[in-house]
């Protein structure tokens, strides 16, 4: 992913990167619960999930994910808020990678599709190895390819005798 070993550049490209970039940044590691049943070390952090702080102030307080800010790569955790000096509330903005997901929000099809596919094998490719099990019978090879050869142009200098 990293294309560049220069400090400058990643923080420039993370700082100019699409939404569809930014969203793979909001990668958060799962409980140990969640890891031993989806077979998936880390998700992307989305509204509706239930996360744990693990870093800083506010370490070890837990609440749902109301807000994600992809621009300013920060998610808003229900619970983690100050006081301001009028006396008003405002939710304290959090790193994801702060954070472990203690509960995922599964109402999107979509995000259960990527968790199959996270997870490695799918009900449907455990059926097909059963059914290859099964059925053991050696497949003949396919014959092989012959490989067309290139001609070599033989490249002549002013100093070998070419023009």
């Amino acid at each position: 992913m990293v294309k560049t070993t220069q400090p400058t550049k990643q923080r420039k490209r993370m700082h100019q990167a699409p939404q569809h970039n930014r969203y793979k940044r909001f990668s958060a590691p799962l409980s140990s619960a969640l890891k031993s049943s989806h077979k998936t070390s880390s998700v992307p952090v989305r509204s509706g999930d239930t996360v744990r702080v693990v870093r800083g102030d506010y370490k070890g307080f837990e609440g749902k994910v109301t807000r994600v800010d992809r621009k300013k790569y920060r998610i808003f955790i229900e619970g983690v808020s100050r006081e301001k000096v009028d006396g008003s509330t405002v939710f304290v903005p959090i790193h994801p990678s702060k954070v472990t997901i203690t509960h995922l929000d599964l109402g999107d099809k979509w995000r259960k599709e990527i968790l199959k596919r996270k997870g490695g094998i799918s009900e449907k490719a455990e059926l097909a190895k059963e059914q290859v099990v099964e059925d053991a019978e050696p497949q003949p090879e396919p014959p092989k390819k012959k490989r067309k050869t290139r001609k070599r142009r033989r490249r002549t200098t002013l100093e070998s005798g070419g023009k």
